[in-house]
């Protein structure tokens, strides 16, 4: 399930990726690497944990490692830089705490000296990823590792004192165990109380937790979870419908085709009509609104906007 515990695949053991996209929003989803996201133009609404704002033109938002963001940009233009980097890269500079707000404000960035050291960091990266030119990794990493060591000087950090039983720490901890465990789970009962048990919340705080850091309802995501797996299964296998149903997690099969029909737009007969092979991966993309669309060979968590 990449769309959300997200493994990125790169060139090389060299893990550093760069890309820039117009009218873009991510469905809710996490990995180890930090990212970098500029706004060159317009505005682009993040949720970053438990943090929610608006990036605008000139803004960067950086997401630490672990954390859950997502964006849904639906309704407004915008033009993104997107660097992400396993933390390797910054060897010694990578430490607890992090960053007590992952927005740093255009005026910031002026005021720090930072808004034409981070457009030099990311033509830098785009460039020397692209031409693999001799020491390239070295000068990737250098630059990150320059560019970073300035925004730990100049952007406030998070006190650790702050947080004496590490709440948050523990809550996203909680959350990717469950998400691991609904990957693997998802065709048993899984119910919103025995979830919110897991993670040892009440049902009524997990579901508002849930939502918060996950941008939908938990069993619109666990119908999600299933509905992709379905829609592998009936692409790839001749079992009938009912028993990709009951495979899945589904009770009955009405249950199913109401499931499916609206997280995939389609019945489950009308999906396999459908020419693409590859369509189940998008079946998430496809939730949302009709004039999304995956962007093709790239990271599973892009969505583009038509409007």
């Amino acid at each position: 399930m990449k769309a959300f515990h997200e493994v990125r695949s790169y060139d090389s053991d060299f893990m550093v990726w760069h890309s820039s996209y117009e009218n873009i929003g991510f469905l809710a989803h996490w990995h180890k690497e930090i990212e970098l996201i500029y706004v060159r133009s317009g505005s682009c609404p993040l949720n970053i944990t438990d943090q929610t704002f608006v990036a605008h033109a000139g803004d960067l938002a950086v997401c630490e490692s672990g954390m859950i963001h997502y964006s849904d940009s639906q309704g407004l233009d915008n033009s993104l830089d997107f660097i992400i980097f396993d933390t390797s890269i910054l060897g010694p500079l990578f430490q607890n705490p992090g960053f007590a707000s992952p927005l740093v404000t255009h005026d910031e960035l002026v005021r720090c000296g930072l808004s034409g050291q981070l457009e030099t960091l990311i033509d830098t990266v785009s460039r020397e990823l692209s031409d693999k030119a001799p020491f390239y990794q070295e000068v990737v990493t250098s630059s990150i590792q320059t560019f970073w060591a300035l925004l730990k000087r100049s952007h406030p950090r998070a006190d650790a004192g702050q947080l004496p039983d590490d709440r948050r720490a523990r809550t996203l901890s909680g959350l990717h165990d469950l998400l691991s465990y609904i990957d693997t789970h998802y065709a048993d009962n899984i119910s919103l109380e025995y979830a919110a048990g897991r993670m040892n919340f009440s049902p009524s705080h997990f579901s508002k937790t849930f939502k918060k850091l996950m941008g939908t309802n938990f069993v619109t995501y666990l119908n999600m979870v299933r509905v992709e797996r379905a829609a592998y299964e009936l692409r790839h296998s001749t079992k009938k419908f009912t028993d990709v149903a009951l495979s899945c997690g589904f009770n009955n099969i009405r249950t199913f085709n109401r499931a499916f029909k609206e997280i995939t737009g389609c019945t489950p007969s009308e999906f396999l009509m459908l020419p693409d092979p590859d369509l189940y991966k998008r079946t998430y993309y496809n939730r949302r609104s009709e004039e999304k669309e995956y962007v093709k060979d790239d990271s599973l968590t892009l969505v583009k906007n038509f409007q």
